[in-house]
């Protein structure tokens, strides 16, 4: 016995001072991640904007990557690289852009922004090269702002339109005995339309080809800017696929030449003139975020209120818009008096109506005591623009999918589903005749359904009101505009959802105009969590994220995550565009 309770002690101390070390490491590791001091950029340096990255509206902070030292790994946020690329065209140490381009993972209108910040430097007259091995064409549209592009010689520039896909599970619901039992309010209103149609119902492919075809009509115009060849021409192009190789795209002068790795490289050089031998000193995003101050510190305070996700109740979680963390601060800035005006930056597809309706209501507040200006991102419509409407000004990009206001609700009968699958019954005992709606173990009847259709077509005329009141328009015009329509920026402004085509600047720049600022600091929220915060919290959903991927793939992962926002959808009045469309 004593000599277990020795061993035992002895254990226990090695791992109490395991444990001491193990935090003594941790903490010196943070202390190091987190100091002052900053890379430094050097001379003859070239900024890479690597569109393969997705730029999301805040940055992306990997937390093993600041211990590590690998913080220029990180990804900054789509706001930070259009601010970095105006500070490099005034800084000295960078030289010109490297553009890489082989496939652009940002959205049509953080795409466009991009892209206008890249337009703005060549003002500089520092040059700009963009190349790739295979450039897909949503890359092309931004890339086809520099000064030269090329493509590795047995490359190739995706040429053939646009086109967009949804997948459909009605047919899969039928085989399960599974009924959707569906209720909505706008003929366009075409969220649902994967659970009750085998395929596009003509409103949706009305809606659907008139926005793709904006989107496509952008791409068109930029190229034509590069290829001096008309728009009729390069439609027809890809029409009859005539642009099958690198060669093919530098015939037609859509891009100006081919070449490989290498050979771009050296005429890179030649620009910075080095000697040949010299190592090119590359900067990434990541790296320049960390050594230049690049958002002006000076003037009285904007609040930058980032919104990026489903709209849901109650609290946030990573990529979505929870209820009462967003209300939240929103009041946090109008309440600050040291904040003269609220820029609300919205970049979400919808979600609950409810929780929509009480970020409206702080959206209506907060106007009463300062400005509040809205600038939307590659989308915002159904829930995204309810929360919007009625800001003072409202900012989108012509190629910002918007509008889609309507109102659905999905409640399953899985009663057949249950019986005849799994051997399960259900049976109990209730106080009144509506007691249990919803439930999925039986199917509404006909007072049932009306009951909840009713209360979407509630909603659905609160959310036309909300448009109506914020947008000063008559309810007919809401109504003929509504019915769950989704619209490019470009056709918003022309029937008045939004005010102006701007960037995030251009709503920065208003709000402070409205506030009566000369000059101005941006205040971005939410305020970035602190590293053992994100170490913890980049952990555990890494690792299970990770899990999940290995085992059923990315592609199959992807829909997982289909499924699991219509499970969230379930019983819940939804304001949200239709299931994620692949548009490439």
């Amino acid at each position: 016995m004593r000599s277990f309770f020795k061993i035992f002690f002895a254990s226990f101390l090695s791992l109490v001072i395991f444990t001491v070390f193990a935090v003594i490491v941790l903490l010196a590791l943070i202390a190091g991640a987190t100091s002052s001091e900053k890379p430094d950029v050097g001379h003859k340096a070239v900024l890479v904007v690597d569109l393969t990255k997705q730029y999301k509206e805040q940055k992306e902070e990997d937390a093993l990557n600041i211990i590590t030292g690998n913080a220029d790994e990180n990804v900054p946020g789509l706001f930070d690289v259009v601010r970095m690329i105006g500070y490099a065209k005034t800084d000295s140490a960078i030289k010109g852009i490297y553009i890489k381009c082989d496939d652009n993972a940002n959205g049509f209108a953080a795409s466009e922004e991009i892209r206008s910040a890249l337009a703005d430097f060549k003002q500089s007259r520092k040059f700009v090269i963009a190349f790739g091995d295979v450039i897909s064409q949503k890359a092309y549209y931004v890339a086809n702002i520099a000064d030269k592009i090329y493509c590795n010689p047995q490359g190739s520039l995706d040429w053939l339109g646009l086109e967009t896909t949804l997948f459909f599970m009605k047919g899969t619901l039928e085989k399960l005995e599974i009924e959707p039992q569906i209720f909505y309010a706008g003929k366009f209103k075409s969220a649902t339309e994967p659970l009750r149609a085998y395929e596009m119902t003509e409103p949706n492919r009305l809606q659907t080809s008139v926005y793709l075809n904006d989107l496509y009509s952008r791409i068109l115009l930029s190229a034509v800017e590069k290829s001096k060849l008309d728009t009729g021409r390069l439609h027809q192009l890809a029409n009859t696929a005539a642009i099958r190789t690198a060669s093919d795209a530098a015939k037609y002068k859509l891009i100006d030449g081919v070449k490989y790795d290498d050979e771009v490289k050296s005429e890179i050089i030649q620009h910075l003139k080095i000697d040949s031998t010299d190592k090119i000193n590359f900067i990434s995003l990541g790296k320049y975020a960390k050594a230049v101050d690049f958002s002006p510190n000076s003037g009285s305070r904007i609040a930058l209120i980032y919104a990026e996700g489903d709209i849901m109740d109650g609290k946030s979680r990573d990529g979505t818009i929870g209820s009462d963390d967003c209300r939240n601060l929103i009041r946090k800035a109008r309440l600050d008096k040291n904040i003269k005006a609220i820029v609300f930056r919205v970049n979400s597809p919808g979600g609950s109506s409810l929780a929509s309706e009480e970020i409206w209501r702080e959206i209506s507040i907060a106007k009463k005591s300062k400005p509040v200006v809205v600038s939307f991102g590659d989308v915002a419509a159904s829930g995204g623009y309810y929360i919007a409407c009625n800001a003072d000004s409202i900012f989108a990009q012509p190629n910002t999918i918007t509008g889609s206001i309507g109102v659905f609700g999905i409640i399953p009968n899985m009663k057949k589903f249950f019986n005849n699958k799994l051997g399960v019954t259900f049976d109990g005992v209730k106080t009144g005749p509506f007691a249990d709606v919803p439930s999925v173990s039986r199917p509404l009847n006909a007072a049932e359904s009306l009951f909840i259709q009713n209360t979407v077509d509630t909603i659905y005329a609160t959310f036309k009101q909300r448009v109506a009141q914020g947008r000063k328009l008559p309810m007919n015009v809401v109504d003929s505009i509504a019915q769950g329509r989704v619209w490019t920026g470009q056709r918003a402004l022309q029937i008045g959802l939004v005010d102006r085509l701007g960037n995030i600047n251009d709503a920065l720049d208003c709000a402070g105009r409205m506030a009566g600022l000369t000059k101005y600091t941006v205040r971005e929220y939410p305020e970035k969590k602190n590293l053992l915060e994100k170490l913890f919290n980049d952990y555990s959903n890494g690792v299970k994220v990770k899990m999940i991927k290995e085992e059923i793939g990315e592609e199959q992962y992807n829909m997982l995550e289909q499924l699991k926002k219509v499970r969230n959808m379930i019983s819940i009045p939804q304001a949200r565009l239709p299931f994620e469309m692949i548009t490439r």
